[in-house]
């Protein structure tokens, strides 16, 4: 095991792009490292040079303190394991795993007890004979995974491993992937586009945008305080809602009615950098929201009324999506995220859509008019110009802890 030091570290093409800026990590010897991000962001770059299968053009980086800029992807002492398994077709699932050793001119004895114990880890030793294409997804994955388990390498790399999965088996290998690496402690840098593993997998979570490192730290601190509006709109499902609000000392003033700042966010925006008035983009993630009729303490946040457009019914919670008139907000950070997920081509609508996340109690039906309620408690400002966060740190409790489904404090 290996602690990994990325020193300004800068990947520059000879077309004179870059794709890694700067970038400046320190992952701790046994730490789960996730970085996150949308296509292009620079991630699998940056974890291609600590494999060494990308030159770095500038800065340095150091495995367990020593630089290992020049050295051989061999010469590093690291594992990876890829989206796409690369699995041997013509060898059975045990020459697969021991490939690596039998190449380093490993005994056969060493190489059998330490395929044995991966087996067992991974629970394949009943398919050791058997080739990758009589295996399912998540056994071929499980077998990659093996293959790197095997070297006991001081870092094991990860490139997006489950995205060839369907859902079921990625919920399953994400359990499955946590449970190995806190058994075996070894250094590992897990890189995804799915911010829902990155929550729900990392030790501490880099949240990446257009090559630059924009956070990082532990998920529930990006969930909670996110510094911008990229990392606001990018970690928690369904996305934060995002909405013009004007503020006015104590107040803000929003399309669901005007909030009195609560004293727990009124400190840190006092220490942020963004002054007592103005316009501002206001951040309300969806499990802040709660069917008014199930509140029973409605004074730490607004009520107000909304008709429900559309309404999904996930089995232990409600998703409510309903329209407010106001003027949509607009930043570059909010433009390429909905280009990310797919919504920049959608058609428009007048207003601003909002979605709501309301417990499976909820009696709102779609196309009513309904009372909602917001937990004022949780609210996220940020300036439009710059798209940083108002809310400067302290010791106090504000922000929001990722949910499980929806959030009992809020009731």
């Amino acid at each position: 095991m290996a602690e990994i030091a990325l020193e300004h570290i800068t990947k520059r093409y000879g077309d004179g792009f870059e794709a890694v800026k700067d970038l400046n990590l320190d992952i701790a010897d046994g730490e789960f490292m996730i970085l996150v991000g949308p296509s292009g962001c620079g991630k699998s770059t940056a974890l291609r040079m600590v494999a060494g299968l990308e030159d770095i053009t500038g800065g340095e980086l150091k495995i367990g303190g020593q630089v290992v800029n020049d050295k051989t992807p061999k010469d590093r002492d690291i594992a990876m394991v890829f989206q796409n398994y690369a699995l041997y077709p013509h060898m059975t699932v045990r020459e697969n795993m021991g490939f690596a050793l039998k190449l380093a001119k490993t005994p056969q004895d060493e190489i059998d007890k330490k395929v044995n114990e991966a087996a067992r880890i991974l629970d394949l030793e009943q398919h050791l004979e058997r080739k990758p294409a009589n295996l399912s997804g998540g056994q071929r994955q499980r077998v990659a995974m093996g293959r790197a388990i095997v070297r006991n390498p001081s870092a094991f790399l990860m490139d997006e491993p489950l995205s060839n999965l369907d859902a079921k088996l990625r919920v399953q290998m994400r359990t499955e992937i946590s449970r190995i690496q806190q058994r075996l402690e070894t250094t590992t840098i897990y890189v995804t586009h799915d911010q829902t593993e990155a929550l729900t997998l990392g030790d501490r979570i880099a949240v990446m945008r257009a090559g630059e490192l924009q956070q990082v730290g532990p998920p529930s601190e990006l969930y909670g305080r996110p510094k911008n509006l990229f990392v606001a709109g990018f970690i928690g499902s369904p996305s934060m809602n995002f909405l013009g609000g004007e503020l006015d000392g104590d107040n803000v003033k929003l399309p669901i009615g005007e909030l009195r700042i609560p004293d727990v966010l009124r400190g840190r925006l006092q220490s942020g950098p963004g002054g007592g008035r103005g316009g501002v983009i206001v951040g309300l993630r969806p499990e802040d929201f709660e069917d008014a009729q199930l509140v029973r303490d409605k004074s730490r946040g607004i009520t107000f009324t909304a008709k429900i457009d559309v309404l999904e019914s996930m089995g232990s919670e409600f998703y409510a999506y309903f329209n407010l008139e106001s003027e949509k907000v607009s930043s570059k950070e909010l433009d390429e995220l909905a280009h990310d997920a797919g919504a920049a081509d959608l058609p428009t609508q007048a207003g601003s859509q909002v979605v709501a996340r309301l417990e499976a109690a909820s009696k709102v039906r779609q196309g009513e008019e309904v009372e909602l309620w917001f937990n004022s408690e949780h609210l996220h400002l940020f300036d439009p110009e710059t798209g940083k966060s108002l809310l400067g740190a302290d010791s106090g409790n504000g922000g929001s802890t990722p949910p499980a489904s929806s959030d009992p404090s809020q009731t």
